[in-house]
């Protein structure tokens, strides 16, 4: 029978090898998986990671392996390329680094054997992610396990799955009928299918002849439903390869869903409408090299602010995350690394990447759509990009015909583009309110878009603002404040209530996640759009929005708890709360009860001396602490190198041009547009270009000042920082320009 050793513990490992190791090498260090060699520098900030080839290195007895016919090595992530070898021999290679492969080690095992592992995480023209806005940690960052099976056996060969598939399809008169197809090594024997229900019953059985494949449908009787969160009820298939020879497990679910264009997504024929969050896999200087306990807390926290969908981004997770959301019964969205940029000589890897990713995660009933790409279009759509993706959508429909594809647009791809057609169902990243525009204008630019695609569902597939631990009373865009993060969220909220035809919406993102790139809101190296910190260790306000629109567990909470110093006669205090009525008492004292009005309760108390507060929403009680200062608290406000000028630093008004003009405004005028290219040229596209690319359409949706800001990370062209004196000189310049359509 299959035994599984995981094989985890005291790898050696170097970055210094240039080679296999024969022997065991003895100067090397010493690490236990999942481990990765970025978990500090991928997080610091300047874009200056280590991107390289690392080894690992492990003896192995052949006297410790258990008896068996064959041997195999199984990786489930080694970020991004890997090499296998053994006693110095290359057996086995492979491209991605985040999903599961495998090696037959058999044949060349020896008494005493030494397993090395050459990971790779260097820069490529051929192997995804290679442009995107998170840290590509390398490593063998998931478990390592040896499988020892005898010769027959469960495919164990084939793109990293468990070899059987399970396709259940509820009838109407509540039984299912379950398909289960396998895959078989050197059959013999027989094959005994038995489904267990969640208590351990036998709710079905067959047992017929073993053979290479198999495809065998088996009824199930009164089937109980995967409800989602509600009820995520799960079966289990046992297959056996009988007498004794090998066996597996494989849990699913049986659920039936539709996506509606007009009314959303239904789940077992009952609208379900889709809120939740996109998640990465990185933690505070731990990177990518995550514990189940660590797994298990992230999706203790989603489920906590009460979401029933994640958005897997942007690439294939682990598998225990993928149970999880099995068993917690969450909507899932998984997709491929196929990100920013469309590289020609990498179609080969998003082919074998979504091969992956079908295969190994079929049986997941918390899957519901395969992802193609990810704002692809950002460097422009070719006839190469579009090939590259309709080779993925038909890939994917031939593989898993029961579900759906879709893809994430980037906010600039025009809605009446070709390849917006393509895929089954779309979302969209939309920033308006943060890097472009005002938050306001999302559910108008939704509308226009869901008008343009009568036939295919519109989802929100990113949206979001970044915010550190600075503090205002008077939240503005751009100001990195958790009270503007809480304000932007809570205006996406009441649009997102007021459109029930979006099949799905995700924040982005769940968690402040690793960008060594970044360097911006006086933070360095992550993307700060989180709900939560990268440590998990503190909810941001904008956390307690959502749990209160979507959580039916009672809460209450005071917003603006790190905002304690304030100026000001009167103060804002928010509360959120999904109970009816919320009372608040500023030390002992009512000031009033409101009623729920749209989710979110305000209160306008005096601002005098230190005020202890106190809300009450039937049975639960919150408190917090603020204080009267006469001065801005300067721990409160934005400290950023790369920030030399704030936009109320400037001198404007409506009749002439200013830094605070878009990049589209400021090109209306051939005059304005000369000046700002003298300075800021390396950011923007070349001006005699008749055609700049997707980019170009998100740059120009900038004022002067958020692109210039941007030059200090490099996120537009090359990195550069702009002195004070440069910017306020162009503004002056930009002064006495009047706007073409100025009165």
């Amino acid at each position: 029978m299959r035994q599984r050793i995981l094989w985890n513990h005291k790898w050696a490992f170097t970055k210094m090898a240039d080679s296999a190791p024969v022997t065991l090498p003895g100067k090397w260090d010493f690490v236990n998986i999942p481990h990765t060699w970025n978990g500090i520098d991928g997080q610091d900030g300047g874009s200056d990671y280590y991107r390289g080839t690392c080894w690992y290195a492990k003896g192995l007895s052949r006297k410790d392996l258990p008896e068996a016919d064959r041997y195999y090595l199984e990786f489930e992530g080694t970020a991004a390329t890997a090499v296998l070898y053994v006693n110095g021999e290359k057996i086995a290679a492979h491209e991605g680094g985040y999903s599961t492969w495998r090696a037959d080690i058999t044949d060349f095992l020896k008494e005493e054997n030494v397993i090395a592992v050459a990971v790779d995480n260097s820069p490529s023209d051929s192997v995804y992610p290679q442009n995107a806005d998170f840290t590509f940690y390398g490593g063998m960052y998931r478990n390592v396990s040896i499988l020892a099976v005898s010769a027959s056996h469960f495919d164990l060969d084939y793109l990293g799955g468990s070899g059987a598939q399970i396709t259940p399809v509820p009838g109407e008169d509540g039984s299912a009928m379950v398909r289960v197809q396998t895959w078989i090594r050197e059959p013999a024997g027989q094959l005994r299918i038995l489904i267990e229900d969640a208590e351990g019953n036998i709710a079905a059985e067959k047992t017929v002849a073993a053979a290479q494949e198999i495809c065998e449908e088996i009824r199930l009787e009164k089937a109980h439903l995967w409800n989602g969160i509600e009820d995520p009820y799960l079966y289990t298939a046992r297959l056996q390869l009988l007498p004794d020879v090998d066996e597996i497990s494989v849990r699913f679910g049986v659920r039936s869903y539709r996506i509606d264009p007009e009314k959303g997504f239904f789940l077992n024929g009952r609208s379900y409408p889709l809120h939740g969050v996109a998640r990465h896999q990185d933690r505070w200087e731990k990177g990518n090299a995550l514990s189940k306990e660590d797994q298990i807390e992230d999706m203790d926290l989603i489920c906590e602010m009460g979401a029933n969908t994640i958005r897997l981004a942007h690439y294939q997770h682990n598998q225990f995350f993928y149970d999880l959301c099995d068993e917690r019964g969450m909507i899932v969205w998984a997709e491929i690394p196929y990100i920013s940029i469309h590289m020609p000589g990498g179609r080969e890897n998003t082919i074998s990447q979504l091969k992956e990713l079908i295969t190994q995660n079929y049986n997941h009933p918390s899957i519901v759509v395969w992802g193609l790409s990810n704002e692809i279009t950002m460097g422009g759509i070719t006839e190469d990009l579009m090939e590259n993706h309709r080779i993925l959508n038909d890939l994917a429909h031939k593989m898993d015909p029961t579900r759906p594809t879709v893809m994430a647009y980037i906010g600039s791809c025009g809605s009446k583009e070709d390849i917006v057609y393509l895929p089954d169902v779309i979302s969209y990243n939309l920033y308006l309110g943060w890097y472009e525009g005002a938050t306001e204008e999302t559910g108008p630019i939704l509308d226009r878009i869901h008008k343009d695609h009568p036939d295919q569902a519109l989802g929100l597939s990113e949206y979001g603002a970044d915010c550190l631990d600075w503090h205002t009373g008077n939240p503005r865009k751009g100001d990195y404040t958790e009270e503007y993060q809480a304000l932007y969220h809570e205006t996406m909220i009441r649009q997102i209530q007021e459109r029930p035809y979006l099949w799905a919406t995700h924040v982005w993102n769940m968690f402040n996640f690793g960008a060594d790139q970044r360097e911006e809101g006086g933070g360095k190296g992550q993307n700060t759009k989180g709900l939560v910190s990268i440590d998990r260790k503190y909810k941001k306000d904008s956390f307690y929005a959502y749990k209160a629109w979507l959580s039916k567990d009672p809460f209450v909470h005071i917003g603006g708890k790190r905002y304690v110093d304030r100026i000001g006669e009167k103060t804002l205090v928010k509360v959120y709360s999904n109970q009816p009525a919320v009372e608040l008492f500023v030390n002992g004292r009512s000031v009033g009860v409101n009623d729920r009005d749209n989710l979110f309760f305000s209160f306008e108390i005096p601002n005098e001396g230190v005020s202890e507060l106190k809300a009450v929403a039937g049975s639960c009680v919150d408190t917090a602490c603020i204080r009267h200062v006469e001065k801005e608290n300067p721990a409160y406000i934005m400290k950023d190198p790369g920030i030399i000028l704030n936009w109320f630093d400037i001198t404007a008004d409506d009749v002439h041009f200013s830094l605070n003009d878009t990049i589209k405004d400021i090109f209306t005028s051939p005059e304005a547009k000369d000046a700002v290219y003298e300075l800021l040229a390396s950011a923007l596209p070349d001006r005699n270009d008749p055609n700049p690319g997707g980019m170009f359409n998100l740059l120009k949706t900038l004022t002067v000042l958020r692109l210039a800001n941007a030059q200090a990370s490099g996120r537009f062209g090359k990195k550069m920082i702009l002195k004070k004196e440069d910017l306020l000189a162009l503004n002056e310049k930009l002064n006495k320009i009047r706007k073409p359509d100025a009165e």
